[in-house]
């Protein structure tokens, strides 16, 4: 059965590159693909030499993962960040690994039982699907149609119809049901033309709190199409790579926060024609939406810069009590900002459902009187022009 996708004319070949080089480095260790990455030793003794010797990552984001959680490796390849992740949550927490490598999956199911017996405990689930697509169980879609042929448009219509009935009746990855999303060297290796979708999923899956812990490689110039061209240098991790600054902006345009560089190698993995590749490992939160309500509470930045800015456009000057809507105030309590700000909640508290609602679009301050009891106003805050807008820089934060 075809894939149902499209290329795109920059990277003609680019996901048969990485399909036929994937799947052979599944056979044979492939040290090309491999940055140089230091894992916890405690965590490699249960897992068995062959997943270890043919594991091709660049990072290690399994500090972030934490005990109980639910975790999503995307490209999980033959399983040692799962392997890792599965002892780190325990026999209460799950791990769930995405590939549509066949030969990658295999790999990793081989040794799913006997890790599980060391452990005691089996807390690892393999899948198969493309991590742009995190809705579609290809296995699940195989089995129901079967070996019929495409012989006709009616035939492709119909699988397509199929696809999108397994999407909404069997989702691979449920809405809203894992608390961190790992990955560790794979993205750059989705073709151009998904990578927008790609993060929407990455966003879609994850619960409000969780996170994201994605470890890639980066490059500090932009890859030119010549580069893009080459499908050893695409599949090897190279020519796929986004700009640092770039590969940020992917997970703030799908609304995460608290988006920050975990991890930065100063030292490049290779430079190719001038350009520096490397690993960075990014962490971003999926933080809580919805209405702006004012219970009265206001948060205090301690420094230690003058003032800072959040990715809402609010604006923070250290030590001024600066006014913000409820949902502001959770998030400024809650990892990754904790310990930044000083909590000043209201003497007497404001129910949420008779709170007024705030108008986020302004930045102001909280005078101690109202915190108190006393019926002062906001003050809009000196550096604030006054001008109507709202707290997302054109998107509203609800």
């Amino acid at each position: 059965m075809p894939a149902a996708e499209h290329e795109t004319n920059a990277q003609p070949n680019s996901d048969q590159a990485v399909k036929e080089r994937y799947s052979a480095a599944a056979h044979a260790s492939e040290e090309a693909l491999c940055c140089p990455v230091s894992y916890n030793p405690r965590y490699l003794k249960a897992i068995p030499a062959e997943i270890i010797e043919k594991d091709y990552g660049c990072g290690d984001p399994s500090p972030f993962v934490g005990p109980g959680e639910t975790v999503l490796d995307l490209g999980s390849g033959g399983g040692k960040l799962c392997y890792i992740a599965a002892q780190i949550v325990g026999k209460n927490g799950l791990v769930i690994g995405v590939d549509c490598n066949a030969d990658m999956l295999s790999l990793a199911r081989k040794y799913q039982q006997p890790i599980a017996e060391n452990l005691g405990f089996n807390n690892t689930d393999f899948r198969c699907g493309r991590i742009q697509d995190l809705k579609l169980n290809l296995e699940l879609l195989a089995e129901q149609w079967g070996n019929r042929p495409l012989t006709s448009a009616a035939d492709w219509l119909e699988l397509r119809c199929l696809e999108e009935e397994l999407r909404q009746s069997h989702p691979l990855i449920e809405d809203n049901s894992v608390d961190c999303v790992v990955s560790n060297c794979v993205l750059n290796l989705v073709n151009p033309n998904d990578r927008q979708q790609l993060f929407r999923e990455l966003y879609r899956v994850l619960k409000v709190g969780g996170r994201a812990a994605i470890s890639d490689i980066v490059a500090d110039e932009d890859v030119p199409e010549t580069l893009q061209h080459d499908g050893k240098l695409w599949s090897g991790c190279i020519s796929g790579a986004w700009r640092e600054d770039r590969f940020l902006e992917e997970f703030r345009n799908v609304g995460f926060q608290g988006i920050h560089i975990a991890k930065f190698e100063s030292k490049p993995w290779q430079t190719v024609n001038g350009i520096e590749f490397r690993s960075m490992t990014v962490v971003a939160t999926k933080t809580e939406s919805g209405a702006c309500l004012d219970r009265n509470q206001a948060v205090i930045y301690r420094g230690p810069f003058e003032s800072i800015m959040d990715d809402d456009g609010h604006q923070y000057v250290r030590g001024q009590r600066t006014a913000v809507c409820h949902r502001t105030f959770t998030t400024l309590m809650s990892e990754p900002y904790q310990g930044q700000f000083i909590a000043v909640q209201p003497q007497a508290a404001v129910a949420l459902k008779t709170a007024p609602e705030f108008d986020c679009s302004i930045d102001q301050l909280r005078p101690p009187q109202a915190t108190k009891g006393g019926l002062v106003k906001l003050q809009i805050s000196a550096g604030d022009s006054g001008q109507e807008g709202d707290c997302c820089g054109g998107d509203s934060c609800c």
